[in-house]
C-alpha cells in the first residue's frame, strides 16, 4: 500500500509517518515544504527511524502536485498540510486561503483526474462552526458549560465559516465532501477539536496544551521571570485528543472507508477528555508542584467559549474511541518536553 502524507513533517503527519515506518504498513511518501516550526526536526527524526520518499513541495503549486499524484498514484492520502493558526489567517488572509483552500483543491482535482481510487482523509477543524455564540452557556468558577449539549456538539449543528481560517478550512472541508458526492472520490473529513502529544512544537497561537505544558516546565525550572499571558478568562473549554489515539483514528478510517466515505465527523477526546484552560493549570500545578502565574489578555477573535466534539457518530460507524485519558496524555506530553 502506498501512503502519501501531506504535511508529513508536522505534528500529526510525523506521528502517522512514524507509524507507517514502525509497523511496516506500506510504502511511505512524505510531502512537506518545511514551513512550520519544528518540521525540519521532525524530518530528521523520521529519517533516523526508517526509509521513505520525501518531497520538499508546496501544495499551492498545482503542476508539482499533479506530478506527484501521477507518479505515485497513492492508495491512501492523509491530507494534513495546512495553515493552522487563526492569528496568521487574520494577518495574512490570502496566504491562508492559498494554502488551505487552493492547496486542498489542487490535491482533490489531481486525484479526481489521475488517481480516482485513492482514499483521502482530510484534517479539518471545529472552526467551521464559527464562534458558537448562539449557544447558551452556564458560567462556573473554572469553566463554561454548554448544558444543551451534554455529550458535545454533533455534526448537524449549523456551519458558520467565521474568520479567514474558518472560511479557508471550511471551503476545503466542503470540497472534500462534494468531490465524494459528485465524482465518487473516497474522501472523509475529520473536524478536529484540540490535538496534542509528542512531536508537536507548539507556539503561542497554535497547540495550546503543549504551549502551556512548556510554560509550566519553565515556571518549575525558574526560567520564567514574569507572568505568561492567556487570551480570555481561562474558562474556555475544549476536548483533547492524544497523538496515539489520532494514529488509530486515521488508520481506522482507511479500514472503514467503504462505510464512512463522503462523511464529516467531529473528532476530539470527547466529553470525558474535556477541560478548560484553568483546569489544565490545576493539573499542571499538581503534576509539577508549582504555582503558575499568568496575565489575562483580550479574547481572541472568533474564539469559542466551548467546543467539545460529540464523537458518537464515528464511534458507532467504526468502533473507534479514545483510550488515552487527558491526565495520562498531559503526563506523556510533559515527559516529551523534557520534564
Amino acid at each position: 500500500m502506498k501512503i502519501l502524507i501531506t504535511g508529513g513533517c508536522g505534528f500529526l503527519g510525523s506521528n502517522l509517518a512514524n507509524e507507517v515506518i514502525a509497523k511496516n504498513k506500506g510504502e511511505l511518501i512524505v510531502l512537506d515544504n518545511l514551513y512550520r516550526r519544528g518540521s525540519e526536526k521532525n524530518l530528521k527524526w523520521l529519517k533516523s527511524n526508517g526509509k521513505f520518499k520525501f518531497y520538499d513541495l508546496d501544495i499551492r503549486i498545482k503542476n508539482k502536485i499533479e506530478k506527484v499524484i501521477r507518479e505515485i498514484r497513492p492508495d491512501v492520502i492523509f491530507h494534513l498540510a495546512g495553515q493552522v493558526a487563526m492569528t496568521t489567517s487574520i494577518a495574512s488572509p490570502q496566504f491562508d486561503f492559498e494554502v488551505n483552500a487552493l492547496g486542498t483543491f489542487n490535491i482533490l482535482d489531481s486525484v479526481r483526474r489521475l488517481s480516482p481510487r485513492s482514499i483521502i482523509v482530510y484534517s479539518s477543524t471545529n472552526k467551521v462552526y464559527g464562534d458558537l455564540e448562539w449557544v447558551k452557556y452556564k458560567e462556573l468558577s473554572n469553566k463554561y458549560v454548554a448544558s444543551a449539549y451534554p455529550m458535545g456538539f454533533p455534526e448537524n449543528i449549523p456551519l458558520n465559516f467565521s474568520s479567514p481560517y474558518g472560511c479557508s478550512k471550511g471551503a476545503a472541508d466542503q470540497y472534500m465532501l462534494d468531490f465524494a458526492r459528485i465524482y465518487g472520490l473516497n474522501t472523509v473529513v475529520f473536524r478536529h477539536s484540540s490535538i496534542y502529544g509528542g512531536r508537536q512544537f507548539s507556539t503561542y497561537d497554535q497547540g495550546w496544551i503543549g504551549w502551556f505544558c512548556q510554560k509550566a516546565i519553565e515556571t518549575k525550572k525558574g526560567i520564567i521571570k514574569k507572568p505568561f499571558t492567556i487570551s480570555g478568562d481561562g474558562k474556555q473549554v475544549r476536548d483533547v485528543l492524544y497523538a496515539d489515539d489520532l494514529i488509530t483514528l486515521y488508520f481506522s478510517a482507511v479500514k472503514k472507508i467503504n462505510k464512512i466515505k463522503g462523511n464529516a465527523f467531529n473528532i476530539g477526546g470527547g466529553v470525558n477528555n474535556s477541560l478548560s484552560l484553568l483546569e489544565l493549570f490545576e493539573i499542571l500545578e499538581q503534576e509539577l508542584g508549582c504555582k503558575l502565574v499568568y496575565r489575562k489578555e483580550n479574547w481572541r477573535v472568533s474564539d469559542q467559549k466551548v467546543f467539545v466534539a460529540d464523537i458518537t457518530k464515528y464511534r458507532n460507524m467504526t468502533g473507534w474511541y479514545p483510550k488515552v485519558d487527558k491526565n495520562e496524555g498531559i503526563r506523556r506530553t510533559l515527559v516529551w518536553l523534557g520534564y
